[in-house]
């Protein structure tokens, strides 16, 4: 269950790497490859396992001159999926 105090990380067996080939950051996990946004990027950059994810929202909202009350359905949703899909622990 997310919570604010959540201190979300990728999985031991999900890493970004980037592909000089296609100029472009890829998630990987076992036998799948994700192709994430720059958004989607910024994210998963801050999943350390540090970060809570109120901090998370703080440093995006600042990064995107954004209140985080706007965008924190959005992160929130982000969060529940890579979740879900078995990329992110919360």
């Amino acid at each position: 269950m997310l919570t604010a105090d959540c201190r979300p990380m990728l999985k031991p067996y999900v890493r970004l790497q980037y592909d000089p080939v296609r100029q472009a950051w890829a998630l990987l996990s076992p036998e799948k490859v994700f192709w994430p946004d720059e958004t989607s990027l910024d994210i998963l950059r801050l999943c350390d396992g540090e970060r809570a994810v109120h901090q998370i929202l703080g440093t995006l909202a600042s990064q995107y001159e954004a209140r985080p009350e706007e965008i924190a359905s959005d992160l929130e949703s982000f969060l529940q999926e890579w979740s879900d899909r078995s990329l992110v622990t919360l």
